[in-house]
């Protein structure tokens, strides 16, 4: 039986995979500033599942992104390419979010989905080693 920890991680991961069929979803439609929110969002839904586990939430989410940098990225549970993953992913929904007459390419809508994909399923095959999912 799961714990409240783990069921909260569960429930997060599942979070981010149905944000990343959004923004899957997003990308055909040619919506590409909202596919990037959703790919970003899809991948810290993703870190803040690894959170659950250790009973940590933070108010910011550069908190969140340098939390799993110390916590996951610099102990070597993940590769660095995911550091520079979340780091491009939270650059480029910010400026699309926030700068006005900032353009997001189809090619670059279509990176930030497939690296979402490639984090959210490094997260997984962490929590499924793990016993969580």
């Amino acid at each position: 039986m799961l714990d409240n920890k783990n069921k909260l991680s569960v429930y997060r991961i599942e979070a981010a995979k149905e944000k990343l069929d959004s923004a899957s979803l997003l990308l055909q439609e040619n919506k590409y500033k909202d596919c990037v929110n959703r790919s970003y969002y899809a991948i810290f839904n993703a870190i803040c599942s690894l959170l659950a586990l250790e009973g940590i939430d933070y108010k910011k989410h550069s908190a969140v992104i340098s939390h799993f940098r110390q916590q996951y990225i610099k102990t070597g549970v993940f590769d660095k390419e995911l550091s520079i993953i979340v780091g491009n992913a939270f650059q480029v929904r910010n400026q699309s979010d926030y700068e006005d007459f900032f353009m997001v390419s189809k090619e670059e809508a279509k990176e930030q989905c497939e690296n979402a994909k490639k984090f959210i399923t490094e997260i997984e095959v962490y929590l499924k080693k793990n016993s969580i999912v």
